[in-house]
């Protein structure tokens, strides 16, 4: 009997590699030592798979790592290419807010349900062909974030993409990701305290790992960072991996962004030395528009602008207007995220009576995201914390639950947190 190969089947299999709490206690436990098989085991399984890492470099990536507005960054860098580029461009990043396989985008736009379907299943069935590990603590089949790292590098590879912009998952050094041995340039965003059970828990073991993605003679850049010590960490990978060249970008004058809040200025301006340097270095190879105009313009060449302004990213600072009633929605997920996110959302009020609907997960700390958040809205509006929390009409906590009746999306589920523990 021939295999079902919808979207639901390759869902119902994703779901099947996602890592259990055993596996991420395990790797915690480690002290980081399973971590040294990440990067040889995705080798494996590319090579399992058919490819080898050199048939990466013709994705032609931007690689693009950091703690804060990684996502947004890569949202950003990607409008810029698309304007420029007669070819496809591909957008890898995660997580997604509503399926699958919005991870996965072509021309802005996520892959199609049907060809999430053949992606996956050219990629699951080319490892059930070939099911030997790389060692004992190989699985067969790679876990879910790995899994979907393959499907993306197939699908941009079978798609012949003419630029890439891949976001790393966590960290750098041992992310799935990581593994492009020439990319065309690399960036890294804003840092902060963030996985640091698997990262470390200093800002300076954070900028170590993430720094892993420089790669030789390729340019590294990064954003003005808060922490002087991390700058340095940085400049010194930057050193040692023999990068072509370091360079800490300038901040772009103030300018309309489709992104909202005043923390995507720095993320925007991330975006444009990344796009400039890929299309000085390969835009006339791919036939890139606009070359001689963005030469001969100072500043940000009108196009880039017009593309900043036309950016759109669902889920950050993004205001969503439904039967009268105005939604501003944002996934912030860290102490200084969720600073960020408070200023815009106070700002955005006015200061109005308001409901919260506060969710956190993933073994965060729910208490200092939300102190963080209330105390952005306390500077914003010149009020004590108390006298802004006493301000609003509701504070509603919610758990990862999908539906009213309790039931939770299939694509969406999370085997490592676990029905349970969604509900408090």
């Amino acid at each position: 009997m021939a295999r079902s190969k919808t979207y639901s089947d390759a869902i119902a299999l994703l779901n099947t590699c996602q890592s259990n709490a055993a596996a991420i206690e395990a790797l915690r436990k480690s002290g980081g030592r399973l971590s040294d098989w990440a990067v040889p085991e995705m080798h494996h399984y590319l090579r399992r798979i058919g490819y080898v890492p050199d048939d990466l470099n013709k994705l032609n990536v931007l690689h693009i790592t950091g703690t804060k507005g990684k996502g947004s960054t890569s949202a950003f860098t990607e409008r810029i290419l698309r304007t420029h580029l007669p070819g496809k461009i591909g957008l890898y990043t995660s997580p997604h807010l509503c399926a699958v396989r919005e991870r996965i985008r072509i021309n802005g736009e996520p892959i199609s349900e049907p060809d999430f379907a053949k992606y996956f299943f050219d990629v699951w069935e080319r490892l059930e062909a070939d099911p030997q590990q790389l060692s004992e603590h190989t699985p067969i089949y790679p876990l879910y974030f790995r899994l979907l790292t393959l499907v993306a590098f197939h699908a941009f590879l079978s798609l012949r993409v003419s630029a890439t912009v891949l976001e790393v998952g966590i960290g750098g050094t041992y992310d799935s990701t990581n593994i492009i041995p020439r990319p065309i340039v690399t960036g890294i965003t804003s840092l902060g305290l963030d996985h640091t059970a698997v990262l470390g828990n200093t800002i300076e073991e954070i900028a170590r790992n993430k720094a892993g993605i420089y790669k030789l003679n390729v340019p590294a850049l990064t954003v003005p960072q808060e922490s002087e010590s991390a700058l340095e960490i940085l400049r010194e990978i930057a050193n040692k991996n023999g990068v072509s060249e370091f360079k800490v970008i300038p901040m772009i004058p103030e300018m309309e962004l489709g992104l909202k809040g005043s923390h995507q200025l720095i993320n925007a301006s991330l975006a444009v030395s990344m796009s400039k340097v890929f299309l000085e270095t390969i835009g006339e190879k791919l036939g890139a528009k606009y070359l001689n105009e963005m030469k001969e313009e100072k500043g940000i060449p009108e196009s880039f602008k017009i593309a900043l302004k036309e950016t759109k990213w669902p889920g950050r600072c993004q205001t969503v207007r439904y039967k009268g009633v105005n939604w501003m929605l944002d996934g912030a997920h860290t102490i200084e995220s969720l600073t960020s996110c408070g200023e815009w959302a106070w700002s955005v009020s006015e200061g109005k009576p308001n409901i919260l609907i506060f969710n956190c997960s993933g073994g965060r700390s729910g208490k200092s995201l939300l102190k963080a958040l209330l105390e952005a809205g306390a500077r914003v509006l010149g009020k004590t914390v108390e006298e802004v929390g006493k301000g609003m009409k509701m504070i509603i906590f919610c758990a990862n639950v999908t539906y009213s009746s309790g039931e939770f999306k299939g694509g969406e589920f999370s085997l490592l947190i676990g029905k349970t523990s969604l509900h408090f």
